[in-house]
């Protein structure tokens, strides 16, 4: 059925035919995926808890069920992970935070962990993240620094760094990630993976994000297809969540081998972000293939001027509500880069806030009339390539916060529109590049069809083990 000879080497949807044809175990797989995560864990610190005797329980019932011929549903024995900030019942959920309490209780599933569980995912366990995910790199005062497998001495970004990592080296086939400003997207660029932010809503969140309407839940794998396997499991509606929208309609990808008649604008620094040479010669070689299979590409900036003081006016606030709920203790543990944003949403007027929803309102509606003339916009998903760990930002670089070097990001959390990553090259230096495809609110369809038929023209090769930096 595959030429590929290693378990560690096989997409979610490559195992679910081999389950079902009887050639491999989910026990065999899980047994695998532990091996590979107490090899390489340690160097990059992927996850912060491992669940061996909840996976192996939950891979031995899905054995017996596929040797029923009765799976329990589309990811049934499939190894996963669920992020660090969303709960997980039986797993610890610490945020990344010593202010988090270490004893629990652990007893509720949010709807996305109990959709993979009801699904017959395996849970492995809990990826790491930056303490609460306010930033976009990822290492936080309890667990520590995760590391970009590439190369060990950079970041893998974050706030999803940790699930970046682990879909690096598929230690687990299957991760969740969340993306309030790009957190989905940076790490999977600096990694070499997949990721997508749907549209608003279709992944139900609970208990709600400090972020609340820019925070979205999305899939990060090493296809896309594997992405949209996810999606269909967890894209459904859940009471809990008072913000979500309405179900889906439509299937997640459209039909066809071509992009013939596809309307492609591409803004290769939106008038005025500075990029790197390289990643512009990657992202541009990238355009140029989705021409050649039938796109019509337009060379057009989507017209608007950077939105950052709107983000961080909304960025900042959410932070300031997260820190005001902690005692004065509790504080003093915080990591400082969070204490000093959060101070600064502390000072955010009312007024000055509704002016930010204001400004994010025209956003949306210049961005929904651009999409009437283009089916997708892409950039680069970032600037830059991954680089020091332990450093918010580049060191040298002259920025002050992580919103300074992911203007391709945050623009779209605003306006809540579908946004990916899908690899398009290495640097020079080895360093993975990201192609950033943004869609109209609803058409998250657009956004997978163009990265599946990137993927499967201008495939990306995949580690199989860290690169010491």
């Amino acid at each position: 059925m595959t030429e590929k000879t290693a378990i560690g080497e096989l997409t979610a949807v490559e195992l679910l035919a081999l389950y079902r044809s009887r050639e491999l175990s989910p026990v065999d797989v899980t047994e695998d995926v532990l091996a590979r995560i107490a090899q390489h864990n340690p160097v990059v610190n992927a996850y912060n808890h491992i669940d061996e005797e909840g996976a192996r329980i939950a891979a031995r019932a899905s054995e017996k069920r596929w040797q029923q011929n009765a799976p329990c549903g589309c990811l049934d024995g499939v190894p996963s992970s669920i992020k660090d900030l969303t709960l997980t019942r039986g797993m610890p959920t610490r945020k990344g935070s010593r202010t988090t309490n270490s004893e629990g209780p652990w007893d509720i599933d949010a709807p996305f962990s109990a959709f993979m569980r009801e699904a017959g995912a395996v849970l492995v366990g809990k990826t790491t993240t930056p303490e609460f995910g306010w930033k976009g790199v990822t290492d936080n005062p309890l667990y520590g620094i995760t590391r970009n497998p590439w190369n060990t001495s950079l970041t893998a970004g974050g706030s999803s760094g940790g699930a970046a990592a682990a879909a690096a080296l598929n230690l687990g086939v299957l991760h969740q990630g969340s993306d309030a400003g790009g957190s989905i997207r940076i790490p999977c660029a600096f990694t070499g993976t997949f990721g997508i932010k749907p549209t608003f809503g279709y992944v139900p969140q609970w208990p709600a994000s400090a972020m609340t309407i820019l925070s979205h839940l999305g899939p990060m794998t090493r296809t896309v297809e594997d992405a949209v396997l996810m999606l269909d499991c967890v894209a459904r509606p859940d009471s809990r969540d008072g913000l979500a929208g309405a179900a889906r309609q439509t299937a997640w990808l459209s039909p066809g081998e071509s992009l013939k008649g596809m309307r492609i604008a591409y803004s290769a620094n939106f008038g005025y972000v500075n990029v790197d040479p390289q990643i512009q010669a990657l992202v541009g070689q990238a355009v140029e293939g989705l021409a050649q299979l039938g796109a019509h590409v337009e060379a057009v900036d989507p017209g608007f001027s950077d939105p950052v003081d709107i983000f961080n006016t909304l960025w900042f606030a959410g932070a300031a509500r997260l820190i005001g709920q902690l005692s004065a203790e509790q504080r003093t543990l915080v990591d400082p880069g969070l204490l000093q944003i959060a101070g600064l949403g502390a000072g955010i007027s009312l007024n000055e806030y509704t002016e930010a929803m204001e400004a994010r309102a025209a956003l949306v509606a210049q961005m929904n009339a651009f999409h009437e003339r283009y089916d997708v916009l892409v950039t680069p998903t970032l600037p830059l390539t991954a680089f020091e760990a332990g450093h918010n930002v580049p060191p040298a670089s002259g920025f002050k916060q992580w919103m300074d070097w992911t203007p391709f990001s945050y623009p779209f959390n605003l306006t809540q529109q579908p946004a990916a990553s899908v690899p398009c090259g290495l640097t020079s230096a080895g360093l993975p590049v990201g192609l950033h495809v943004v869609a109209a609110r609803f058409a998250d369809e657009k956004v997978l069809k163009v990265c599946q038929l990137f993927e499967r023209h201008f495939p990306t090769r995949h580690l199989q083990a860290p690169i010491i930096g």
